[in-house]
């Protein structure tokens, strides 16, 4: 029961909150939240994308739609829901599961509401101000039954309040909303995350005699290893410090700590079980056949992304620069950051009111910044930062109580208080929405659907196409193995190539590629698997050019066959490949020429003859015209416009070495009407029309 005694300003009333009398578990609270979940599925199910999308999209429909193994760590939890939702007769396979990614973030939307009410809930003290202002007087401690119902009533709404705005803020922020338009692990990740806090703080609230949360949220924790494991991970020390701070060192030596780790290590088990079952069963997507112990073990680590974790200390300052200028537009335009005023001034607020509670929201963004700045990714970079973005919203929540507080014990319960109180509580979510709307809508996007259809387009029947573009790859899993789309189209990823599980999918899916190239084949996959097993026997220079030779020799014999049978393709990056890929790449220029075909270089054994570039019918939805708004980073700016332009810039330049010269200055005006910036376009026309005949 609230205990309310005079301040000693006498402006105020302080409010212990031994059993939480302001309603922190009651049913209020989860009104409110089922409120912001509403609103945010209603919302990301009218924004998200309609079929699949860029990234790890296709591969993730895919791994999901034929219940097989995703890229490490594999995600289990999230491949058996994403494989029921993709069940439902709804719509295409693609949207139910990006359907499945909005229920999950809007999930997440509320269990933030829940959170920062238990947060708040749990302060040692919070002043509620005397909204009668002299008019009555203010009940002592010892006269505690005569308090103010109308009080009462107040305090409730001093946690109830910021926590939805809280709510809301999470639903519109940048980054949770992109990923829940999208087939993504993300939002998934982000609701067991903030469930684990929210039942750690309903049990930290409960004295300690509530530990049914506890051993829930060990088995969520458990569990919610099963999805990105690493992000999950990192919360654990700020958990500890939560335990240690309300029980003492005594705990970690009972047998509830015991029990607790015991559940939640056996939820663990029992859900990265699904990998070596599902890969037991030889599934289309079987990425890195975990069937072994050490096979398992690599996959659940992400061996061989480790690769990408560098402690440099000029890269951490310029990933955590990276982060900043995430940070200032996640929720609202980056020149107006009140989200993250909002949230600083809770910090402040945390540290006066509840150290505990500072220091393990402090300790949750000092381990994901740490290990987020340390892994060097492009694509989804911003969502290994969605922790620290929970956090900021949750400290937001505390910030906008205590400007609550100051608005009525400024001004008293009084319309004005009200209607400012109000605007304050809106004005956040508003600022979000209004900003990240243009971003995240993304109903109508079909980008990478079109990108798929172009390149189709341009290949020929039977046609073998090789790429180093995830953002080709990907989306080509889904369409063809989901959608059954062009399935004689031969699409061959070559850094996939160097991993031993991926010739079980070009078996599976293009026997005849792999039969005519057999010897070859067989000779580098034998070597392949001998250097998956033991990678420093390939230290040596002798080894190491032993393997690159074998690979180099299967490039030549796939297009060399296939050439024979129909014709072969490569993508825009096979023209400026890494350092390891450049000697092969050369060898096949060297044999071949290129002949810009749409959006794929189609390579002809007569270097000299002119071959004339059919023209082919490209779909450019979306790239241009305002109907997406795209940061400077975004994988379309970065990766799929850029092909778009180069290949009408290429076209242009092969028509203009064989002295066609009007074709290409259309080419080149073509480019430009996409992109006017292009330099290339603009140089390329300049000289062209330098060559036409005087009129």
């Amino acid at each position: 029961m609230a205990i309310e005694e005079k301040d000693p300003d006498n402006r105020a009333l302080k409010i212990t909150t031994d059993r939480m009398a302001l309603g922190a578990s009651g049913r209020g609270n989860f009104i409110c939240a089922g409120i912001v979940f509403f609103a945010a599925f209603a919302l990301y199910a009218w924004t998200a994308a309609p079929t699949v999308t860029l990234v790890d999209s296709g591969e993730l429909i895919t791994t999901a739609r034929f219940a097989g193994v995703a890229h490490p760590p594999g995600f289990p939890l999230w491949v058996v829901l994403a494989h029921l939702a993709s069940l439902i007769p709804i719509g295409n396979v693609a949207w139910r599961i990006n359907l499945s990614s909005a229920f999950f973030g809007a999930l997440a939307s509320a269990v933030t509401t829940l959170v920062v009410v238990e947060l708040l809930g749990a302060s040692r003290y919070f002043k509620i101000p005397d909204t009668r202002r002299g008019k009555r007087k203010i009940p002592s401690a010892k006269n505690s039954g005569g308090r103010d119902l109308d009080n009462s009533g107040t305090a409730y709404l001093f946690f109830v309040l910021p926590a939805t705005a809280a709510g809301l803020l999470m639903t519109f922020s940048r980054t949770l909303w992109a990923y829940a338009t999208v087939a993504e692990v993300y939002t998934l990740n982000t609701f067991l995350i903030l469930l684990i806090f929210f039942l750690m703080l309903r049990w930290r609230r409960g004295g300690g005699k509530r530990d049914s949360s506890l051993y829930l949220a060990a088995v969520v924790f458990g569990i919610a290893l099963g999805v990105h494991h690493v992000t999950v991970a990192l919360v654990l020390p700020a958990i500890a410090l939560l335990v240690y701070r309300k029980e003492g060192l005594t705990f970690f030596k009972s047998r509830r700590f015991l029990y607790a780790a015991i559940v939640s290590l056996a939820a663990m088990i029992a859900i990265y079980s699904f990998l070596p079952i599902a890969a037991a069963q030889a599934p289309l997507m079987n990425w890195g056949k975990p069937t072994s112990l050490r096979a398992i073990w690599w996959h659940i680590t992400g061996r061989q992304y480790q690769t990408f974790l560098s402690f440099d200390p000029k890269m951490l300052g310029e990933q955590l620069a990276v982060f900043g200028g995430m940070a200032l537009r996640e929720f609202g335009r980056s020149w107006l950051p009140l989200g993250i005023c909002l949230a600083l001034l809770g910090f402040w607020s945390l540290f006066r009111t509840d150290r505990t509670a500072f220091w393990f929201l402090a300790w949750i963004i000092g381990a994901n910044l740490g290990y987020a700045s340390s892994y060097i990714i492009a694509e989804d970079k911003d969502a290994y930062y969605l922790t620290t973005f929970v956090v900021l919203v949750i400290a937001a929540g505390a910030g906008l109580r205590e400007l609550l507080y100051f608005i009525f014990s400024k001004l008293g319960q009084s319309r004005i208080a009200s209607v400012i109180a109000a605007v304050l509580l809106l004005v956040a979510p508003s600022l979000a929405l209004a900003s990240n709307l243009p971003f995240n809508n993304r109903r109508h996007y079909r980008i990478a659907r079109d990108y798929v259809s172009n390149i189709f387009r341009s290949v020929e029947p039977r046609g073998l196409l090789l790429t180093f573009d995830w953002e080709v790859a990907s989306p080509i899993f889904y369409a063809q193995q989901v959608e059954r789309r062009r399935r004689d189209v031969k699409v061959v990823d070559i850094n996939l190539l160097r991993r031993s599980w991926y010739f079980d999918y070009l078996k599976t899916a293009y026997p005849d590629l792999i039969e005519r190239s057999r010897e070859p084949v067989d000779s580098f996959v034998a070597e392949l698997e001998n250097w998956e097993h033991d990678e420093t026997a390939y230290a040596e220079n002798e080894a190491a050019q032993r393997i690159s030779s074998k690979f180099e020799e299967m490039i030549a014999s796939f297009v060399k066959q296939e050439m024979q049978v129909a014709t072969a393709y490569v993508t825009l990056d096979f023209l400026t490949p890494d350092e390891r890929d450049r000697k092969m790449t050369s060898s096949v220029m060297e044999h071949y020429g290129l002949v810009p075909q749409g959006l794929v270089f189609k390579l002809v054994s007569d270097r000299t003859a002119f071959r004339d570039p059919r023209r082919i019918r490209i779909e450019t939805r979306g790239l241009t015209g305002g109907t997406f708004h795209f940061e400077k980073d975004d994988v379309m700016k970065t990766k799929v416009f850029p092909v778009y332009v180069m290949m009408l810039v290429n076209r242009g330049r092969y028509l203009a070495s064989f002295g066609q010269h009007q074709r290409a200055i259309d080419a080149f005006k073509e480019a430009l009407t996409l992109d006017p910036d292009s330099q290339d376009a603009r140089r390329s026309l300049q000289e062209s029309e330098g060559k036409l005949p005087a009129p």
